[in-house]
């Protein structure tokens, strides 16, 4: 499935503009993330793209997403390593996470609102003056941006990354798609 298609397929189940956004985001850092480690661009980034198809449905009973969105994405026809990536970044269901692609979603899903955080915490609420330096400084405060779980974005370490480098990449690749972003 080309990405234009699989953007329709999340408009098509996925309503929340936030939600949507924040789709946009984990997918240009995967992109990101998919070229620094020599991976598959495309895959990586429609991983990204669709893992919270299912959030609209399942949001509100945690035990049932990314399960809900893994069988849809399954019916579609995707290939099965992005599927499984999609069931095992709800660490909730305890299932292992194996491959590159499982590890590289994990860390990346809460690095997007991480970013956003502190995009909008600054007075022009742009990504383009956010500085990986205050993304370290911000990482330490356990009440900036409290729903990015910093144990999750410092798995980053099981793809090989030291966390600024990690940081740096997926500021760069949010940087880049800001625009659609509304930052």
């Amino acid at each position: 499935m080309q990405r234009t298609e699989a953007l329709d397929l999340l408009k098509a189940h996925l309503y929340d503009e936030n939600h949507i956004k924040h789709s946009l985001a984990v997918e240009a850092i995967m992109r990101g993330i998919a070229a620094h480690l020599g991976e598959d661009v495309e895959k990586y980034g429609l991983t990204g793209l669709l893992h919270d198809i299912d959030y609209d449905t399942t949001g509100e009973d945690p035990q049932q997403h990314s399960l809900i969105g893994a069988q849809m994405l399954e019916e579609k026809g995707f290939p099965a390593d992005l599927v499984y990536a999609v069931k095992v970044h709800n660490e909730i269901h305890g299932l292992e996470r194996k491959s590159l692609l499982d590890k590289a979603l994990y860390c990346c899903d809460p690095t997007s609102g991480f970013i956003t955080a502190a995009a909008l915490v600054r007075p022009d609420k742009q990504l383009a003056n956010v500085e990986v330096k205050s993304l370290k400084k911000r990482f330490k405060e356990k009440a900036f941006a409290r729903g990015a779980n910093r144990e999750q974005m410092a798995a980053c370490s099981e793809i090989g990354m030291e966390l600024e480098e990690f940081l740096a990449i997926s500021l760069q690749s949010m940087q880049q798609i800001a625009p659609e972003l509304g930052l």
